[in-house]
């Protein structure tokens, strides 16, 4: 079934010129698909990559953006330009090939089973499957999943902060996107908490993720920041509406 339904697949990106023509190629593979890309003013020759493809291609779209306005903002725009053409199926996938696009078609049989939302985790049944990470950085996802799972009591989540993952059209009807204000990975955390809160189906399927290879990463201070705040600004937003 999930074939044969409009699906839209949304790549933001920011200076991934290196990486884009392969992500591309490797999505339009599944013959199903359609790609919306939202640029953030790339400065490194992305967007002319991008728009060679486009005059080959009818299945790639594009939104060109002023400047770097973070994937949050990017994702929603996404989203509102999907929602309003007709997509049932949205997935949300890095440009920077950390994503393997032959894992989609496992997606949409979790969508087929009568799931709303579904998340890639890397951290499924006690395994770890990231490939090129070193021990920090491993350390600071893990505490980040945990730390935030543990707040907002979703501790049957392994992996909130997983950038892979699939939404139907219904998920982010009932979501609101105007209730989401996150921009870096809490954006993602926020998603999955408002899901739930909406008694959405959450499933969970094992990815192995891939450190990219060039380019640089968007990892900053202020995304981590954002996080670490994100589960205390979510409690008090629900203590404050039983109020």
């Amino acid at each position: 079934m999930g074939h044969f339904m409009k699906t839209l697949i949304i790549l933001p990106t920011y200076n991934e010129a290196e990486n884009i023509e392969k992500i591309l190629n490797l999505i339009l593979k599944h013959n199903f698909v359609e790609i919306l890309i939202v640029d953030d003013n790339s400065t490194d020759g992305t967007k002319e990559k991008i728009k060679k493809i486009l005059s080959k291609s009818n299945r790639v779209n594009l939104i060109e953006r002023p400047s770097k306005l973070g994937l949050g903002t990017a994702y929603k725009e996404g989203f509102k330009w999907g929602l309003n053409r007709g997509y049932e199926i949205f997935f949300e996938i890095d440009a920077d090939l950390s994503h393997d696009p032959a894992e989609i078609p496992n997606f949409i049989k979790k969508i087929d089973d009568g799931f709303d939302v579904v998340v890639g985790s890397r951290y499924l049944n006690g395994t770890i499957s990231v490939v090129g990470w070193d021990f920090k950085r491993l350390l600071l996802s893990k505490f980040g999943n945990f730390y935030a799972s543990t707040l907002l009591n979703l501790k049957q989540f392994t992996d909130l902060t997983s950038g892979y993952r699939c939404y139907t059209k219904y998920a982010l009807e009932k979501i609101d996107l105007e209730n989401i204000n996150s921009n870096g990975y809490a954006f993602q955390i926020e998603m999955v908490y408002h899901a739930y809160k909406n008694n959405l189906k959450i499933a969970e399927i094992p990815i192995i993720f891939y450190e990219r290879e060039t380019g640089g990463s968007k990892m900053s201070s202020e995304i981590v920041r954002e996080a670490i705040f994100l589960p205390f600004k979510l409690m008090g937003n629900t203590i404050f509406r039983l109020k």
